[in-house]
């Protein structure tokens, strides 16, 4: 897939209007393999694990999506999932092949966030068809 096609510097700016929202911890762009492809931490953040560790996240995160679609035809796409955990809440929001993963603090209104997160994505991520 090309650029064109999914507008990496797009996702990277929206990403980085993502991270300025003060419950958020980290931000980014994960393709089908579980290989994060643009994103980053918060400044001054400190993460809770290591980058293996994160990249097994990552792999599970994107298998979980992709097992998602078997329902689509009749409950309809996955708008956002989350996960509040005690030391952080993790939302991942499906695109086609690809997911954006966001981890935020642990007292975060998921709800709040997770339809701010799509607004600031905008209006085609919510309504994005797959590839």
């Amino acid at each position: 897939m090309s650029e064109k096609e999914f507008p990496i510097e797009d996702i990277t700016n929206k990403i980085k209007d993502i991270l300025l929202e003060p419950e958020i911890r980290f931000c980014g762009l994960i393709d089908s393999t579980g290989e994060l492809i643009t994103g980053q931490f918060k400044s001054g953040i400190i993460p809770l694990e290591s980058d293996s560790r994160r990249r097994q996240m990552f792999q599970e995160l994107v298998h979980r999506v992709a097992n998602r679609t078997g329902f689509d035809a009749n409950l309809g796409r996955v708008k956002y999932s989350a996960s509040r955990r005690e030391e952080v809440v993790i939302m991942s929001f499906p695109i086609g092949k690809y997911v954006i993963m966001v981890i935020a603090e642990p007292g975060v209104n998921i709800d709040r966030l997770g339809w701010k997160i799509i607004d600031k994505l905008g209006k085609q991520w919510s309504e994005f068809q797959g590839f």
